[in-house]
């Protein structure tokens, strides 16, 4: 048989049992299921310069382990010299497997390497049962080598559950492995 992820064994072992045991659930299909995780980068100020869009996609396909794809504007704003259909990010969905593979990265690797780290907010939860949280430097991912990066970009993610609640999404969350700061002022 082929390889399973290391997060998705823990789900299906350990953290079906204590959602089903904690929310009491009348039956398995009400669980809350991690679905998707998206990545994207605005790159701000500097639309107008290729190479640096390029290198964009390049890193954050190295991160998703998944081909990244560009972002355009949809709208003209003369303030920003920004015009419609011009590229302005990047952005890639996980799915499946390579969506377990990057929440375990992401956990174990990438986000002890934060200075001065004490967890993540709580407070990004929707109200639907996603989550949303933001990263202010990519160089925190192993696959990046910080001698060859021309700019040090931020990156937002997004957790998209099954949960009904922000409350369940937050056990799932909590229960896969997000240090979430436990006193968030």
């Amino acid at each position: 048989m082929g390889y399973t992820p290391r997060l998705k064994e823990k789900y299906a072992a350990e953290v079906a049992p204590k959602l089903q045991e904690e929310f009491s659930y009348s039956t398995p299909m009400q669980l809350p299921k991690l679905t998707k995780i998206c990545l994207s980068q605005g790159l701000g100020n500097s639309v107008g310069d290729k190479r640096l869009l390029e290198s964009a996609v390049k890193e954050m396909t190295l991160i998703a382990g998944q081909k990244a794809v560009q972002t355009y504007s949809k709208k003209d704003i003369s303030n920003f010299k920004l015009r419609k259909g011009m590229p302005i990010g990047t952005r890639v969905t996980l799915r499946g497997d390579v969506m377990y593979e990057f929440l375990d990265k992401l956990v174990s690797v990438a986000l002890p390497r934060v200075r001065d780290f004490r967890g993540i907010r709580k407070n990004g939860f929707d109200g639907s049962g996603n989550y949303n949280m933001g990263i202010t430097e990519h160089i925190i991912f192993p696959e990046i080598d910080i001698d060859k990066v021309n700019n040090i970009l931020g990156m937002d993610i997004t957790f998209v559950t099954t949960a009904g609640t922000d409350k369940e999404a937050f056990s799932l969350l909590k229960e896969l492995g997000l240090p979430f700061k436990t006193d968030d002022k």
